[in-house]
């Protein structure tokens, strides 16, 4: 490793212009290694090893009014969509949440009854899945901050790392609908209702990632971003292509409500709409795909995501800084 490994930073670039994933990389050399780290940055979820097990660990930022906006959820629902998000990384792995603690940032003027709302709205979440908050800290901010550390088990970590040729490609929960809602949301819209309530408050499959990991899942993720671009997380961690079959996907109305309001490809909410945080995931071709997994595609040699053979000249996904 680089004695120094900062000084590839230190050129005068921006975080806009190395990108999210740039900035991690660079953080993740400046880290280095430690012999109880059985699994570091760079998945869903870290590894941990202790001296009487292991445990998963992961932590979000949620930003007001990057990531959700007052005059659009109540503090409840804000509460839930960051609890959602968290318990969303240790079910990719396969995993089930125990613990999370908060870290609430918040300006000198916001209520009380706001920060206990939203805490009620994080517990009821967590109780999806009979995790607790255990702590937390909170200071003084411009704008609302939640960062939110989660903490679980999982019987067999499913990585990013080990789809192969081959593989099915799978995902479970919704695509699109939480992308959808926003949109209508940004355009002054308050219906469908079903997809504006999707972005204020997602529903993850919690129960998919513990089966999918029993099912031999070999590499899994969620989707935060877009599912091309998770999606690509899992192709570029494993060495290999993937194929998306745009026939597999099935288009719910609401979706289609926006998409023609809007003058949008309903496609396009279903391929590169974050926020829902679905399961994707790839299974060898001789497995049985758990109830709730739909097969919408195939990994094969080579490298990136296609869909129906071509390069998906639509949007990427979310980037920070974009």
């Amino acid at each position: 490793m680089d004695s120094n490994p900062g000084a590839a930073a230190d050129d005068g670039r921006t975080v806009a212009e190395v990108g999210e994933f740039g900035v991690i990389d660079l953080v993740r050399a400046a880290i280095g290694d430690n012999p109880h780290i059985l699994l570091g940055s760079g998945d869903d979820a870290a590894h941990i090893s202790t001296k009487d097990g292991t445990y998963l660990v992961s932590t979000d930022l949620l930003v007001e009014n990057r990531h959700f906006r007052r005059d659009w959820s109540s503090p409840y629902d804000i509460g839930r969509k960051a609890a959602a998000c968290n318990l969303s990384d240790i079910n990719a792995m396969g995993g089930v949440a125990t613990a999370l603690t908060i870290g609430l940032g918040a300006p000198a003027d916001l209520p009380v009854s706001w920060a206990v709302e939203m805490t009620r709205g994080f517990e009821s979440e967590c109780g999806h899945v009979g995790a607790h908050i255990v702590g937390g800290d909170v200071t003084a901010s411009d704008v609302i901050i939640l960062a939110v550390t989660a903490m679980g088990d999982a019987v067999r970590p499913v990585l990013r790392s080990g789809a192969l040729p081959g593989d099915v490609v799978a995902y479970a929960g919704r695509l699109g609908l939480a992308a959808a809602g926003f949109a209508a949301l940004s355009r002054g819209f308050r219906s469908p209702k079903a997809a504006v309530e999707a972005h204020r408050v997602p529903h993850p499959p919690y129960a998919a990632g513990p089966q999918a990991a029993g099912a031999g899942a070999t590499a899994m993720t969620d989707i935060s971003d877009g599912l091309i671009a998770d999606l690509g997380h899992i192709a570029d961690a494993s060495g290999v292509a993937v194929d998306l079959d745009s026939s597999a996907f099935e288009i719910s109305e609401p979706i289609q409500a926006v998409s023609s309001a809007l003058g949008a490809d309903a496609l396009t909410f279903m391929l590169n709409g974050g926020d829902d945080y679905a399961l994707v995931a790839t299974f060898s071709s001789q497995a049985t795909l758990p109830d709730g997994w739909t097969r919408i595609g195939v990994a094969s040699e080579g490298s990136g995501v296609t869909v129906d053979g071509a390069i998906y000249d639509g949007p990427a996904g979310h980037e920070h800084w974009r």
